[in-house]
């Protein structure tokens, strides 16, 4: 006879599989681990998606003489896979910016460019290894808002590894998985030199700087389907509560700067709905603010058309 702990894991699979079948390459699955869009880091996989919108809203912390500002941020980002594995990515960013005591400046930032190769995946580890690049397009945003007027090109590596190849010893902690990236930011221009309107000439220099993010992951879905079916209903069975961790570092020394972001993701078959804190770090300065995002599946919503890749199966 089969047992009922039995018959209800392999129910979560089917609901698993049912969520998220189509094509599960494409929207970052290594075996049985499926691994969400993460809203402050970046993704290691590559997949046919849509971010609209992603929106954040903190208040900064005064800098020399740049006051105190409640910056709000609306952005849109679109990744095309072009082969299986390699896959090509536009991002679009506007800002509405409210000095302490100065007017509000609203533009565009500038835009941004990517393109991502996944070179590995390991189905039995939950592994998946990629490189890329992202550019950051000089000149293309508003200056008022603070966009360069040069472009900073950022190669990175990426990863993600699920934990469900632990031992029944630690069954509990296989729903855990963790994605990151590092890369370096290269300014295409060493300095800047800009003249106040008294005629105060200042260079300030443009450096590299160190981008490390990670995110802990802890999928509830996973825990139902494949660990021990606890009885979660709708909505909560959906849900994989995330820290997220985006760190910078200027090289030839500087203060680390970056956020914190802990939250929650709900993962359904085409959409995904993700809620963060925006908490600041070492000499972030500032307060806490918050992040939503609205996230699409292409693939799962045009399997046939813009959904797949474009050369390839």
């Amino acid at each position: 006879m089969i047992k009922k702990t039995t018959i209800a894991r392999l129910g979560g699979a089917a609901i698993l599989a049912a969520a998220f079948t189509g094509n599960a390459f494409a929207h970052g699955f290594a075996g049985k681990r499926f691994f969400p869009a993460t809203l402050a880091t970046d993704d290691p996989f590559v997949a046919d998606e849509l971010s609209l919108p992603t929106v954040s809203r903190r208040k900064t912390g005064a800098n020399g003489d740049e006051p105190a500002t409640l910056e709000t941020s609306t952005s849109i980002d679109f990744t095309k896979r072009i082969t299986p594995n390699f896959g090509l990515g536009l991002g679009a960013t506007y800002l509405n910016l409210k000095p302490d005591g100065g007017d509000t400046q609203r533009g565009f930032d500038n835009f941004a460019a990517n393109a991502k190769y996944q070179f590995y995946k390991n189905d039995e580890h939950e592994t998946i290894l990629s490189v890329g690049a992202d550019w950051d397009i000089g000149k293309t945003g508003a200056k008022r808002v603070g966009a360069e007027s040069f472009s900073t090109v950022t190669p990175t590596v990426f990863f993600g590894k699920g934990f469900g190849d632990l031992s029944e010893g630690l069954k509990y902690l296989r729903p855990f998985a963790l994605t990151g990236s590092a890369g370096v930011g290269l300014p295409t221009r060493s300095s800047t030199t800009t003249v106040d309107d008294d005629g105060n000439v200042t260079t300030e220099q443009n450096r590299k700087v160190l981008n490390i993010g990670f995110a802990v992951e802890y999928s509830l879905l996973y825990l139902q389907s494949f660990v021990k079916d606890v009885g979660l209903g709708e909505p909560f069975n959906r849900m994989i509560p995330i820290v997220e961790f985006s760190l910078q570092r200027p090289f030839g020394g500087g203060p680390t700067t970056g956020t914190i972001n802990p939250g929650m993701l709900w993962a359904g078959r085409y959409m995904q709905y993700g809620l963060e804190a925006i908490i600041p770090v070492g000499s972030t300065g500032g307060k806490t603010g918050v992040m939503f995002q609205i996230h699409f599946f292409l693939d799962d919503l045009f399997p046939k058309s813009i959904g797949k890749p474009l050369l390839g199966d």
